[in-house]
């Protein structure tokens, strides 16, 4: 038995790579819960995703603004931080409870682009080149919806979204897309990509998670 014991320790690197491999490219997050995971769940609705670092990561601003750009890993860091705990809940039914994530406020970059008064929205994509995800722009300048790079006071780790995710702390965990490389401001909401597969376009968690958040202001 002890040795039996000592061989799963000595797997157990090895067999949590295989996992998260596994879990990556399974859509449904039925591969469960994974060793030392922090109850979270690793979902990817794409076949593999690449990794990005400092040197090669851009996130792009465009669409219904004066000041279309690209920001890179340095100067997100450089601008001012915001570290929020809240629990995490995802639709089919899982929470993380008192979950730290930190990064800038989406409303920070959205002013710095430069709004246009006939904007309406926000499109998110992805560099997993599947995955997108829409807010309306009221939604997208609350104080809780972050373009995060710091998990558990980490930096985001690539299963969990990093180096850059949405975080949008009131709604169900897929609107906070993971692998985020686009903001494309619009005149409408586009539904993303559980939208399209039947999921709502408004995703509030509620008080539940807001621990007395009001959702609709």
């Amino acid at each position: 038995m002890l040795g039996a014991g000592a061989l799963s320790v000595a797997a157990a690197p090895a067999l949590q790579h295989v996992l998260e491999g596994v879990a990556q490219k399974d859509p449904t997050g039925l591969s469960g819960l994974l060793p030392n995971g922090g109850g979270f769940r690793y979902y990817s609705v794409a076949a593999s995703v690449p990794h990005k670092s400092a040197e090669n990561y851009r996130l792009t601003v465009d669409g219904l603004v004066d000041r279309p750009g690209a920001h890179t890993l340095p100067e997100l860091r450089a601008l001012p931080q915001t570290r929020m705990v809240r629990d995490v809940q995802c639709v089919t039914g899982w929470r993380v409870p008192d979950t730290s994530f930190e990064g800038v406020r989406l409303s920070t970059i959205l002013d710095a682009a430069g709004v246009r008064p006939s904007a309406r929205a926000v499109r998110l994509t992805c560099f997993d080149g599947t995955y997108s995800e829409s807010l309306t722009l009221q939604q997208a300048r609350r104080a809780d919806v972050l373009v995060a790079l710091k998990m558990r006071d980490k930096d985001l780790s690539h299963a969990h979204g990093g180096p850059v995710r949405l975080y949008v702390a009131p709604m169900y965990f897929y609107k906070s897309a993971k692998w985020l490389s686009g903001i494309t401001v619009t005149d409408e909401v586009r539904p993303g990509y559980w939208e399209e597969r039947g999921y709502d376009v408004d995703a509030w968690v509620g008080r539940s998670n807001g621990r007395g958040d009001d959702p609709t202001a």
